[in-house]
């Protein structure tokens, strides 16, 4: 693994003619739960002759920062605890920046971004590091690497607690834009007041709930961090690949989910008994389905869980696609009917996790195209991977960088299982 050198730490602020909330920005009760699963990274290399020098790619960067920060100025703030209220929110100020790490590591940039497969740490001495387990805590920060044989990496390590994945993607959009010197997406809302709940308990009073809920997580993820400190676990051997499908696999509404839940559900990855339910775990957006919608321009955690099931028999018959497509439609239909049903997404997952059910976990999104908005003015980036994965297993989406296929990032602990999804995968393509 090669060594990654800091070269320079700065801090970018926000344009002084830029307005910012008067107030501090409540956090809603499905924001408040990232607060305990707070970190959300992603990569993105870039390598070719289009690059400038290094140097003028830093310049770019921070120039180009400074005025996406202009319309995205909470982005550089504070997230703090309301004692007076018991709240958590984003607290904005002209003196709070965000933090742009330079760096310089041995690693061969075409190598990072060509090669199949990568062990995670690698990558996550390319993103900057935040503290988010204590509060206050930074919302946002940057790092650009320079890479062996020319190329860069631009690392993002954003608060869960106030992006989602279209979130995060509308920001590196503006950001891109405003690089390049293209027209830059509308300017997002940051107005809490856009997602209603509608729940039996009012929202201020849900959110206090949540975050009582899990404030022992909070004080319990400080002292884990401590310990981490003093006695460094044993690194693991978390493998990350990609695989390109084409778009022939969105046959049904769910997309290619379907697909993904049968592979990983297999024998090969997750071993249970024919009558053992196998669960299915992703998040819906909800900007489209609140009353009234949040809109498309909402800056937020604004996603619900969605958990279909089916018995592991079924996945493993015939006629598995068919019913996994089935099971998903279903949770859709559910969640369209009812949109905030799958809120308290971490209770879901927790409780799948204290009986140890066997569940899949997909996140992002084939709508998300970050190949076409994280174009800074050097062409499209040659990869880009999320940083973090929760368990072994888990799969991301993004829409693939040819624009008509589906990048599939899965982590993988054991290189069979790794080996095992990828035959099943290609072997699935072709027979669709």
């Amino acid at each position: 693994m090669s060594p990654v050198r800091v070269v320079d730490v700065s801090y970018v602020p926000v344009p002084a003619q830029a307005a910012l909330p008067p107030e501090p920005i409540k956090l809603n009760a499905m924001e408040v739960q990232w607060v305990v699963l707070p970190l959300f990274q992603h990569i993105l290399f870039f390598e070719g002759d289009q690059l400038p020098p290094f140097e003028a790619v830093v310049h770019s960067l921070k120039s180009s920062l400074a005025e996406t920060l202009a319309t995205h100025g909470p982005l550089a703030g504070k997230l703090v605890h309301l004692a007076d209220t018991g709240e958590i929110a984003i607290r904005c100020s002209h003196d709070d920046g965000v933090k742009f790490v330079v760096a310089e590591s041995g690693a061969d940039a075409r190598r990072l971004a060509g090669d199949e497969e990568h062990n995670v740490h690698a990558f996550e001495r390319l993103v900057p590091e935040l503290d988010l387990s204590v509060l206050p805590a930074p919302l946002l920060a940057v790092q650009a690497t320079r890479l062996q044989g020319g190329g860069v990496a631009v690392g993002v390590t954003v608060h869960h607690g106030v992006a989602d994945g279209r979130s995060l993607w509308r920001f590196v959009e503006a950001w891109a834009a405003a690089c390049r010197g293209g027209v830059p997406p509308a300017a997002p809302s940051f107005d809490r007041s856009r997602v209603k709940l509608r729940l039996p308990v009012g929202d201020k009073e849900l959110a206090r709930s949540v975050l009582l809920k899990y404030s022992s997580a909070l004080i319990i993820n400080a002292l884990i961090a401590m310990l981490k400190l003093l006695f460094p676990p044993p690194r693991a051997n978390i493998m990350m690949g990609e695989i390109s499908a084409t778009s022939s696999m969105q046959r049904a509404k769910g997309g290619e989910r379907e697909d993904l839940w049968l592979l990983g559900s297999s024998p090969s990855s997750s071993p249970t008994d024919d009558d053992d339910d196998v669960f299915l775990f992703f998040f819906a957006d909800l900007r489209s389905h609140l009353d009234p919608p949040a809109g498309a321009d909402y800056f937020g955690a604004c996603i619900s869980g969605c958990l279909p099931r089916l018995p592991a028999r079924d996945l493993r018959s015939d006629h598995a696609l068919a019913a996994a497509a089935v099971a998903i439609q279903e949770a859709i239909r559910d969640m369209e009917a009812d949109p905030v049903g799958g809120w308290d997404f971490l209770t879901l997952c927790t409780g799948l996790s204290e009986v140890n059910s066997p569940y899949f976990n997909v996140s992002g999104s084939t709508s998300f195209r970050p190949y076409e908005v994280a174009d800074f003015g050097w062409g499209r980036p040659r990869r880009t991977e999320p940083v973090r994965m929760n368990r072994d297993g888990q799969v991301a989406l993004v829409r693939a960088r040819d624009g008509d296929g589906v990048q599939v990032s899965v982590a993988m602990l054991q290189r069979a299982h790794m080996e095992a999804f990828k035959a099943e995968f290609f072997n699935a393509i072709v027979n669709v």
